[in-house]
């Protein structure tokens, strides 16, 4: 009996110390968020794999990897990329565990944010695919956003 009891605690051990793939995730994405605040460039696009796509909230910001790269390398540089802070993300997983997904609220400068994204699993590292980042508008507040929208914006 003895010897049973102690397999059991033994197993229960050994499944209980699998890692946790949201919290290796979360740690991931967290970096990432990170590494801009830090203006660590190359801690920010190192996590990316090289399909990479930035969706950013302005109309034209469809970005691939060296597009974002090029971009954004002036802020970096300067030590200032931007700061993000991620709360409530939420996590999904492709039947073969190899692509995750989430979405993310993001407190940003420009207020309540949430981002979305896909991470993908080759060779056993996760890197990211793929992000948006989406400026929230409640839905009180659209028609005041469309009349702000429709203004013509003024060349410089």
């Amino acid at each position: 009996m003895r010897i049973i009891f102690t397999l059991f605690c033994l197993g229960f051990i050994l499944i209980s110390a699998k890692p946790n793939p949201i919290s290796n995730l979360n740690t991931i994405v967290d970096d990432w968020h990170l590494a801009a605040t830090n203006a660590d460039y190359d801690g920010y696009f190192g996590r990316m794999n090289k399909e990479f796509i930035f969706l950013g909230t302005a109309p034209g910001e469809r970005w691939s990897k060296d597009e974002f790269s090029a971009f954004s390398k002036p802020y970096f540089d300067k030590g200032k990329a931007w700061d993000f802070k991620a709360s409530n993300r939420q996590w999904n997983f492709s039947k073969n565990g190899k692509i995750a997904w989430f979405d993310e609220d993001l407190d940003t400068w420009m207020r309540g944010c949430r981002g979305s994204g896909i991470l993908v699993k080759k060779k056993g590292k996760w890197m990211i695919a793929y992000y948006n980042l989406t400026v929230l508008i409640e839905n009180e507040k659209i028609d005041s956003f469309i009349e702000l929208r429709d203004e013509p914006i003024e060349e410089e």
